[in-house]
């Protein structure tokens, strides 16, 4: 097993194997419909350890992607290694040596372009998605599984109207039902974990849905739609909505558990 390490055959395998053990968990969870089922007995407690596993297969899945795939990683192990005396000369020599030490933000940068230069069309997207399903938290693959077959869901600003009827600012943003749609942990985080999809570009926004009003609807008596409107005088609502993107639909096609 150790004698893999060198050239990441051995950590990409266990990469690959954790990744499907977590997709097949969350691909389970999603089929046995935990989020509708709550009240049944001894449901909820089930559903703890079941994320409980789930959390710990996504941080150890994250550590391992970390190793393979994250260059200022690579840039450190590689500033270790000039010390020694059998280093291997690096692809590209872009780094500058201050005191005898590399500076890992440039030697992860070479790290980048030497990635650039051996990467083809498949590796390097195989890369890209490595990094876009890094930062994603366990509810934000649930929303994005939820979104995933395409279907718009509604989502709410809360502004504070002017006195000439126009936008003041912004108290709460990208509200939606699709966390409660996606049975996520923490459904106040739901504004924030829209907002970070939409900047990863996996989400779309778009505008308001007439034939989704009974949702916009409910989503106005949300419990955080509701508190961010206690904090101005005269509220107003901007109705948008949110669906899969043309990179999340790609994305989701590549790491969809229940396709492996």
């Amino acid at each position: 097993m150790n004698a893999e390490r060198p050239n990441g055959r051995g950590t990409a395998d266990e990469v690959a194997d954790l990744a499907r053990r977590a997709g097949q968990l969350a691909g389970w969870a999603a089929r046995t419909g935990f989020a509708l089922g709550r009240k049944l007995p001894g449901v909820e407690t089930a559903e703890r350890s079941v994320r409980q596993v789930e959390r710990q297969l996504l941080t150890e899945l994250r550590r391992r992607l970390d190793e393979v795939d994250d260059p200022y990683h690579a840039a450190l192990t590689a500033a270790s290694a000039m010390n020694r005396p059998a280093a291997v000369e690096a692809t590209v020599t872009l780094v500058p040596a201050r005191d005898n030490h590399a500076e890992p933000l440039r030697a992860a940068m070479a790290e980048l372009l030497n990635h650039s230069i051996g990467f083809g069309r498949e590796r390097a997207r195989e890369y890209f998605y490595a990094i876009i399903l890094r930062q994603l938290t366990p509810d934000e693959a649930r929303i994005l599984s939820a979104l995933s077959d395409g279907s718009p869901f509604p989502a709410v600003d809360v502004v504070e109207r002017t006195g000439l009827g126009g936008n003041g600012r912004v108290v709460l943003r990208n509200a939606s039902t699709v966390g409660k749609a996606a049975g996520v942990s923490l459904p106040d985080q739901v504004p924030g974990y829209v907002t970070r999809l939409i900047g990863l570009g996996l989400v779309d926004l778009d505008e308001e849905v007439p034939s989704l009003e009974t949702q916009y609807e409910i989503l106005l008596t949300d419990e955080t739609v509701r508190d961010a409107e206690k904090h101005v005088r005269r509220a107003k609502f901007v109705r948008r909505t949110i669906h899969v993107s043309r990179l999340g639909a790609q994305f989701w096609q590549a790491c969809d558990p229940s396709l492996g």
